[in-house]
């Protein structure tokens, strides 16, 4: 893959850092008052602050870092415990048992695997995990007659759909709802009906893409591409009962913390002490041993070191601008132009700049931390709930993951399945205009029913 000239997502939020510190001059200094975190209306007012020192950006990254302590150290022990799992082969067995008895049917393989991507995404945010099976996914759809776009397709809009309409996804929604302060797992049905409705449409899209090149192969976007090296199925992905309960014990421990955030105020330090606990029965019941489960861990915690500095990067926005008493002033400002369109119109608006903001920060986690601090607020102003805000940042994030050439886990699958970017884009834009139609008419029913 050639050399990217977009500058990296840490230098983009590094800058935005800066120009936060500039803003700070030229701003006037104004608070709003409020209830516990909900902004009043009407109650914007200037006060006095001191400028901040020339350098104080470069004091305020290591407040940012402390700020976002407790969300980098959960980033860094869930990346450990999946490294874990990943190495026990539970992952790999499971996706392979389900090629397995749907490679026959392709209408099942398609919608079986994409339903599992989407929930894995949806759940606890896997992403990266699903890169090993693009190699696996083209070699499968090019026995069945189908082609690598079709493998893509399966695991990247599934991926995408999942982040999008995630219901427990803890690096987005978990982080955008506590920094909106709204309750945790909120809306849950709804988000799992958004999830249903996202990956029938998905499904739908590839599924016909894949039946027009099953009877005319010339009409296949990567017709030119070489594929007769390269593509062969990997060892060892037989379904033992070891993994089928490391498996059993990731879904059981998810079921628990849904239950003690629900009954018992749970959040990070909780679902960590649980992905601790499956890390080291996973280990134990792989027979990985306490020497192969530590390396395991702190080598797939090693692999989220990028993910953790871009939320505490991000989080630094927000300080500099709270040490410069701006934040409520940059609010105040955006939410009066948005008000005039409507409750309706400014929780499209706030979607349009999530989709803008994640072709800058394709980190979900990063982005949340830069923009919830403000559209939360926002939405008091405008008169819609935090949930729909939430739910904004959402849409934005997870669905242009699917476009975004700033993402480097999309180009890297790119890559692996030998797929020319601008290929992708002619099969996926025609998808994201109707998962944008249907985000636009849920964010509608939310504001004006209140679904959330």
């Amino acid at each position: 893959m050639a050399k990217s000239r977009f500058p990296h997502p840490l230098v983009l939020i590094f800058v935005m850092i800066v120009v936060a510190q500039i803003a700070t001059y030229f701003l006037p200094a104004g608070e709003f008052e409020r209830d516990g975190r909900k902004v009043l209306q009407g109650t914007y007012h200037l006060v006095e602050a001191k400028p901040l020192p020339a350098f104080s950006f470069l004091l305020l990254i290591p407040k940012g870092l402390q700020a976002g302590a407790e969300i980098i150290f959960f980033v860094f022990v869930v990346g450990g415990v999946i490294g874990v799992i990943r190495a026990t082969g539970a992952i790999d067995a499971m996706i392979g048992a389900a090629i397995g008895r749907l490679g026959g049917r392709p209408i099942f393989l398609v919608f079986g695997l994409m339903t599992l991507f989407a929930v894995g995404s949806s759940t606890i945010g896997m992403a990266e995990e699903y890169m090993p099976f693009i190699p696996i996914l083209v070699t499968m759809c090019l026995a069945l007659k189908m082609d690598a776009i079709v493998a893509m397709g399966i695991v990247y809009i599934a991926s995408g759909v999942g982040y999008g309409c995630a219901a427990l996804n803890p690096f987005t929604v978990m982080i955008a709802q506590d920094i909106a302060g709204v309750p945790q797992t909120s809306g849950q049905l709804f988000r799992w009906s958004l999830l249903a409705v996202c990956l029938a449409v998905g499904v739908h899209h590839v599924m016909r893409y894949a039946k027009r090149i099953h009877l005319d192969s010339g009409k296949s976007l990567v017709v030119d591409i070489d594929y007769s090296s390269g593509f062969e199925f990997p060892e060892n992905i037989r379904f033992s009962w070891r993994r089928a309960l490391i498996l059993f014990l990731c879904v059981a421990g998810l079921a628990v913390f849904v239950y003690g955030v629900k009954e018992l105020d749970w959040y990070l330090v909780e679902l960590a002490a649980i992905f601790l606990g499956i890390g080291i029965l996973s280990g134990l019941i792989g027979g990985l041993g306490a020497n192969r489960t530590a390396s395991d861990f702190c080598q797939g915690a090693a692999e989220m070191t990028t993910t953790a500095l871009l939320i505490g990067f991000a989080r630094t926005i927000e300080v500099v601008l709270s040490e410069g008493k701006v934040i409520d002033t940059v609010i105040y400002e955006i939410a009066g132009p948005l008000g005039e369109f409507g409750a309706e119109g400014a929780a499209l608006g706030m979607l349009g700049v999530q989709s803008v903001c994640n072709f800058f920060i394709p980190s979900g986690s990063g982005q949340a931390y830069v923009t919830m601090p403000i559209l939360a607020p926002m939405a008091d102003l405008v008169g819609i709930s935090r949930e729909a805000s939430v739910l904004a940042y959402q849409f934005g994030d997870g669905f242009t993951n699917m476009v975004v050439p700033t993402n480097a886990l999309l180009m890297g699958m790119l890559t692996l399945a030998r797929i020319p970017f601008g290929r992708w884009l002619r099969f996926i834009l025609p998808l994201l205009l109707k998962l944008y139609l249907v985000a636009m008419i849920a964010l509608v029913l939310v504001v004006r029913f209140d679904w959330l």
